[in-house]
């Protein structure tokens, strides 16, 4: 008998081929341009760029006191544990990032808008009008981007003298988010109730982050607690004790 040859598999009728997927494909650039061109003529775009004129500014300051909030509870040691600070150090990152995003948005619309210049948003305190609001702006955005490039750069800064630089450097976001606090509330048109009940939100989040962090630690507690209650234990059963009756 000869040996049966190699089996054909025959593709389902069923199952989608290339062929089918391929007709697809120039659908979606397509679809997207009718899309944005519906978009553009029923002036939905309008009040988008109206709403980022106004609320860009106010989403990046409230994701930026986001991160400064979560970079204080990923220090703490007193009550989370190891897993819960690798978690805000997570959310510390991703709302740094989302800050930033909102930032860069904020000054396009603004500039894109001609409520300011190009020049005086990327130098300080050299808009016309009003120079040291915008200029704290401008500094503002600076801290912030000095900060989250260093805290990118965290493994370049090693050793004792560079670590010190570093957390000189990452300390700036403090005086950056005061600036940008200050700015947000006084440069642009009278706050609304709803920003100005953020605004409030985000110094009291901050405040009492900050308050908790300074505590000072009682006794036993934190990291140096802990250490100290482990020393004390191993030190005691580490000396012998004397037997019974015997000096």
């Amino acid at each position: 008998m000869s040996a049966p040859g190699p089996r054909t598999r025959r593709r389902s009728p069923s199952a989608p081929g290339t062929g089918r997927r391929l007709p697809l494909r120039p659908a979606l650039p397509a679809a997207l341009l009718v899309f944005l061109a519906v978009l553009a003529r029923s002036g939905a775009a309008g009040r988008v760029a109206d709403f980022l004129d106004f609320g860009a500014g106010v989403l990046a300051l409230v994701a930026l006191t986001g991160t400064v909030v979560w970079g204080l509870a990923a220090t703490d040691r007193r009550v989370l544990s190891s897993g819960h600070r690798l978690l805000a150090q997570a959310v510390h990152r991703g709302t740094g990032v989302a800050g930033l995003g909102f930032l860069a948005l904020h000054v396009g619309v603004k500039v894109a808008r001609g409520q300011t210049t190009g020049r005086a948003a990327a130098l300080p305190f050299a808009d016309g009008v009003r120079p040291a609001l915008i200029g704290l702006g401008t500094l503002a955005a600076y801290g912030f981007l000095a900060v989250a490039v260093t805290g990118a750069a965290r493994t370049a800064f090693t050793g004792r003298a560079a670590a010190r630089w570093w957390r000189a450097l990452h300390m700036a976001a403090y005086l950056a988010w005061g600036a940008a606090l200050v700015h947000g509330l006084r440069a642009g048109r009278p706050a609304a109730g709803w920003v100005t009940a953020g605004y409030a939100a985000c110094v009291a989040a901050a405040a009492l982050v900050l308050a908790y962090r300074l505590r000072p630690a009682g006794p036993g507690g934190g990291r140096s607690g802990a250490l100290a209650d482990r020393g004390a234990a191993t030190a005691g059963r580490a000396v012998p004790r004397a037997p019974e009756g015997r000096p």
